[in-house]
């Protein structure tokens, strides 16, 4: 056997790199301000959407924990290759697998936040919807006259969680350094 060059220093940088790291999906705080203005921030509704508030009446509608559950197993898949890599040196490897994990994470947010399955909206909050809108709002128009002629209530015409798309636009991920946080 016949060592050609000693790759120990990339091996050590590419190894620090995977374990250095951490992804993070949500919507960060630092740039969570609505685009339509208003008190609460994008972070602070996502959270409440997440965990409820039963003081308000509001109920849980997890879309953050359960989207990224959905692509657990790959991207335990996709660390365990970023682990090979950064034992062959390739620390570049490593940042793209970590990239490609934050993307998938976050579409996979997104598209829980588009199909549930989540907890209808009530009467109010639907009333409210059509008022804060110019030209109204068909869908939960429609949904308001489906329930008044007797059908069950249903989030196809009014998604709970999609209402300008302000919120949903937000969710991203970052790569953080778990020594420095940033």
């Amino acid at each position: 056997m016949t060592i050609k060059a000693n790759r120990l220093p990339e091996m050590r940088k590419a190894v620090t790199a995977l374990t250095s790291k951490r992804v993070l999906v949500g919507i960060p705080e630092e740039n969570a301000e609505r685009n339509e203005g208003g008190d609460a921030s994008n972070a602070l509704i996502g959270y409440v959407l997440e965990t409820g508030d039963p003081s308000r009446n509001l109920p849980a509608r997890p879309f953050l924990v359960p989207g990224v559950a959905e692509v657990e197993q790959q991207s335990i898949d996709r660390l365990r290759k970023a682990g090979e890599a950064a034992l062959r040196g390739d620390a570049a490897a490593v940042e793209t697998a970590l990239a490609a994990i934050g993307l998938s994470a976050e579409a996979a947010v997104k598209d829980k936040m588009d199909v549930g399955p989540f907890v209808p909206l009530s009467d109010a909050t639907l009333q409210a919807r059509i008022r804060a809108k110019k030209a109204g709002d068909a869908g939960a128009a429609q949904e308001l006259q489906n329930r008044r002629a007797g059908m069950a209530p249903s989030t196809e015409l009014a998604q709970p969680l999609i209402d300008t798309g302000d919120l949903q636009a937000h969710v991203t991920y970052v790569i953080r350094d778990i020594r420095t946080r940033r």
